[in-house]
């Protein structure tokens, strides 16, 4: 089957209910201020930490579709559901999407390529065409490992109810201040900041490695998605858990493996390491 099936079949066609619950967070999100309080700020900052920093960096990217590192099965499961809270889908879904990206990256059958437009990069290939978030029939063809669990599609399927759930219990606990936070400007911020990996890195930044693609290395992308804007080290070496590569790239989410292994929470962290000629050598930590 071709890879090209993930693309979007009409870039014209509006998906109607991705958009109006995209533009109903944004609200939600620019609402926030207006509703300040330092604790609701706070639980919004933490959560960031765990939904993007550890759904997205830790779990989504790093172990379930490169599988960089091992841990057990009730631990990849919480990684899975710490992801789905930041609004992207579930994991087969998003390891599909991710798997094709770097078979056709910056080539036809990309689902998000600059080369196709900054704004189709960023947000586009989300708003426009039939959504796939849902079809876990078809995603599972390139998942087909994570396919075999039930947990993983029953959360690719209901990928919304950890957040519909998180969002009871911030407002019992806050009130509307807490949704508005740790839902709305949470997950508007996180989604942007993963966008920006789709779209800012395949655009500006530095090249370390010859890759067939235009993946670049972003030092503030890499700020805000925990390492994950060092994409031209990350697409010379897929499979590697360290994104940041030299001292001075700061990889918050590589540090975070690297305590978890110590506590022997995970194991076989693979690890790619630069020489001193620059030249990338693909190691088993």
């Amino acid at each position: 089957m071709s890879s090209e099936i993930i693309q979007l079949e009409d870039r014209r066609q509006i998906n109607w209910l991705t958009s109006i619950v995209l533009a109903v967070f944004h609200l939600g999100a620019v609402a926030a201020p207006f509703f300040f309080e330092w604790r609701a700020v706070l639980v919004a900052f933490v959560l960031y930490w765990f939904a993007v920093g550890w759904g997205i960096s830790l779990g989504y990217h790093r172990l379930h579709t490169h599988r960089g590192y091992k841990c057990p099965l009730w631990w990849e499961y919480f990684l899975a559901l710490c992801g789905a809270l930041t609004l992207e889908g579930g994991p087969i879904f998003w390891v599909a999407t991710h798997r094709i990206h770097h078979q056709k990256s910056d080539k036809p059958g990309d689902p998000h390529s600059p080369r196709d437009g900054a704004w189709w990069s960023h947000i586009g290939w989300i708003l426009l065409g039939e959504a796939k978030h849902n079809n876990t029939k078809l995603m599972a063809k390139y998942a087909p490992d994570l396919a075999k669990h039930k947990f993983y599609v029953w959360l690719n399927d209901w990928h919304w109810v950890p957040m519909a759930v998180l969002g009871f219990i911030l407002f019992a606990f806050g009130g509307l201040p807490m949704v508005l936070w740790g839902i709305c400007f949470r997950v508007v911020v996180g989604l942007h900041a993963t966008w920006l990996v789709n779209s800012a890195t395949h655009m500006w930044g530095s090249r370390r490695f010859a890759t067939r693609d235009d993946s670049r290395n972003n030092w503030w992308v890499a700020l805000v998605t925990f390492g994950e804007g060092w994409h031209n080290n990350h697409h010379a070496h897929p499979s590697s858990a360290r994104h940041g590569l030299a001292w001075y790239e700061f990889d918050i989410s590589y540090l975070t493996l690297k305590l978890m292994e110590k506590i022997g929470l995970i194991w076989n962290l693979q690890v790619a390491r630069v020489n001193s000629h620059l030249v990338a050598e693909r190691e088993v930590a």
